[in-house]
């Protein structure tokens, strides 16, 4: 494994341990065994670094997720059984994901004062809607411009529910919403879409 690898991981760690505004360039080089030169050769800056590494746990995540999403099995035909039975996959990787979703709530709060890490997560955040509204809906509308439409406004619900429910699931895990509330609150806001329009 080279320098840069090393860094990686080692900021990776840093990140878990101290968050994104605690860690220093010492600290990554102590915990990736490499030294300050190599962190402005390979990424520019410790915060260039710490983007980087922060994209790449979140990347691994993001595959966890699809796996979960895709899950092959004995799905049960009835919808709201289909969704209770994803969202409690979904809810279940906020478990073995803590420290990841931990670090990234903070990494949002520090995108406002770090140009390049807002770009990366806005990037990030169009990708991941895509992703979702994919996965959750079959859009085959001819017009183009309409299914590119559609895509967004459920990507963007979907990622509102997706970090609601891990924000949600941070704080307080004992109340957060669990697969079933999640397909309870759903069906109730469709029983009602009439008045919300």
């Amino acid at each position: 494994m080279g320098h840069r690898e090393e860094l990686l991981d080692g900021a990776a760690q840093c990140l878990y341990e101290k968050g994104f505004g605690r860690t220093t360039a010492r600290d990554v080089v102590a915990a990736s065994g490499t030294n300050l030169a190599s962190i402005g050769y390979h990424f520019g800056s410790k915060d260039a670094l710490l983007v980087e590494a922060l994209l790449r746990a979140t990347a691994a995540w993001g595959e966890e997720l699809d796996r979960a999403l895709a899950e092959p099995g004995t799905e049960p035909s009835h919808p709201e059984q289909r969704v209770e039975n994803t969202w409690s996959r979904v809810v279940g990787l906020f478990s073995t994901q803590r420290r990841l979703w931990s670090t990234h709530v903070e990494a949002l709060a520090q995108a406002e004062r770090l140009p390049e890490l807002r770009a990366k997560l806005a990037e990030a955040q169009r990708e991941v809607r895509e992703g979702l509204a994919l996965t959750f809906h079959t859009v085959s509308e001819e017009d183009a411009a309409a299914a590119d439409r559609r895509v967004h406004v459920l990507g963007a619900v979907y990622q509102a529910l997706l970090t609601g429910v891990m924000v949600q699931w941070l704080l307080d895990p004992d109340t957060a919403p669990t697969g079933v509330d999640i397909a309870e609150g759903l069906r109730a806001i469709a029983e009602r879409a009439d008045e919300l329009v």
